[in-house]
């Protein structure tokens, strides 16, 4: 599996996230930040927090994370409806 190579927090809880076979693109978060882990992500200072751990997983301080497979597939389908 790919990894995360590169993560850039952007406006309106978007991500910028690159991965190691070059697969690279935005994906909007705003409709997920619900429940106990995602919830405070919604405070714009700790979603701009996201980082790569060592395994090439996006995750910020208080413990969410991202699937990283799960959105290679979705950068994966985004890619393909835009040909």
């Amino acid at each position: 599996m790919p990894r995360v190579v590169k993560v850039e927090p952007r406006a309106d809880y978007c991500l910028y996230a690159k991965f190691s076979d070059g697969v690279e693109g935005e994906v909007d978060l705003s409709q997920r930040l619900f429940g106990p882990v995602f919830e405070p992500l919604r405070e714009v200072s700790l979603f701009n927090q996201a980082s790569i751990d060592e395994y090439g997983v996006i995750c910020w301080p208080n413990g969410a994370d991202l699937a990283p497979d799960a959105l290679h597939a979705q950068l994966l389908a985004a890619v393909s409806v835009q040909r």
